[in-house]
């Protein structure tokens, strides 16, 4: 071995050189494969960071849609047997598993509604069983949690009496239902997600998720007991990224724990439909997927190259005329190729993620 300072013998000077050649080599490999573990080893799992107000933050992992999250993934766990009822002048629909642990409100966004959580059944024959909505709700009762779904009073939701009102009705139901010893959840998508995030204000929970939206954080008096918050948000939005950003920097002065999941882009596959859209079977799936190539509204990669509400599919369809579908279904398409752009679109892609951040904060 040579040491620091000696002199190597010139006629030695190539043989000596692959030495640490050799070495460099492999540390550098070594630095590759540590790497590697550290930014990818995550299949859904967490890597935690410590920040300044020692809280913690999120990394959590993003990428594909989970093949295990298929439309029919929990039927073997749990069925949809929903409640539907009236109070203070708007509809809720929920739903309790066998021995809870917990509770979860969740709040849609602008245009949407309680039924949009539910599949159409004898219990809810309006219902509409959108594909992201409704497994939301399927993996938090498989988890154990208690789900109750309000409308708002108008398209989008209110940050003045509204909250007042779905204070009173969660306060009802949860008396009702004898659940006041269980941990209180709440996710709210877009409008929703800043509803939450004013309604935590409000009411106690023991954590909340806010989706596709940065809440009102810099127009309210951040308390440090208010609860931890996880941002799920489309960094194609970057505008809204921004806003996130300043509003964890908000939130983590105040000490409160904050993360983070970043939902991406996926390109479609020819079974993409069919695996997340109960009534899609694999034939009409693998048609639309032929004939979204035809129209050029994804690229030869599958990636989407606008957002799925740009495209007008119903009008696409119509002048189409031989792909029969159930029109009907033609927003929960719509739904799934506003997932895959990701740009602006609840998501339950990253349940598992969502739903290890309540179980987290259960005490």
């Amino acid at each position: 071995m040579l040491k620091r300072g000696s002199k190597s013998n010139p006629r030695n000077a190539t043989q000596n050189c692959s030495v640490p050649v050799l070495v460099v080599s492999l540390t550098f490999m070594l630095m590759l494969v540590v790497l590697y573990v550290l930014v990818f080893q995550t299949d859904g799992e967490e890597k935690y960071t410590k920040i300044k107000s020692d809280s913690e933050k999120l990394s959590l992992a993003h990428g594909l849609p989970n093949p295990k999250q298929k439309w029919n993934s929990f039927d073997s766990l749990v069925q949809f047997h929903p409640t539907k009822e009236f109070r203070n002048g708007t509809d809720l629909i929920w739903q309790v598993p066998e021995s809870p642990k917990g509770v979860l409100f969740i709040a849609h966004g602008c245009n949407g509604r309680a039924i949009n959580f539910w599949d159409q059944s004898p219990e809810c024959p309006d219902c509409v069983g959108l594909p992201e909505e409704r497994l939301l709700v399927l993996h938090a009762l498989a988890q154990g949690f208690a789900v109750i779904t309000i409308s708002s009073a108008r398209t989008c939701w209110s940050y003045g009496k509204e909250v007042l009102v779905v204070k009173d009705i969660i306060g009802w139901w949860i008396s009702k239902r004898k659940l006041e010893k269980l941990p209180l959840m709440a996710l709210g998508a877009s409008s929703g997600g800043y509803f939450v995030s004013v309604l935590a204000t409000a009411m106690k929970f023991n954590s909340i998720v806010i989706m596709i939206a940065e809440g009102v954080f810099d127009e309210m008096d951040i308390k440090r007991d208010y609860p931890p918050t996880l941002f799920v948000h489309m960094p194609k939005d970057f505008s809204r990224q921004q806003k996130i950003d300043e509003h964890l920097e908000i939130l983590k002065e105040k000490g409160i724990d904050v993360g983070v999941v970043e939902c991406m882009e996926f390109p479609l596959s020819p079974n993409t439909l069919s695996d997340r859209i109960p009534g899609v079977d694999q034939n009409l799936s693998g048609k639309l997927f032929e004939f979204f190539k035809e129209k050029g509204f994804i690229d030869q990669s599958g990636y989407m190259r606008r957002d799925g509400r740009a495209i007008k599919l119903k009008k696409a369809l119509d002048e189409k005329k031989t792909i029969l579908l159930d029109k009907r279904l033609v927003h929960h398409i719509v739904e799934e190729l506003n997932l895959a752009f990701a740009y602006h679109e609840m998501t339950s892609i990253h349940s598992d993620q969502i739903f290890k951040w309540f179980e987290s904060h259960m005490s």
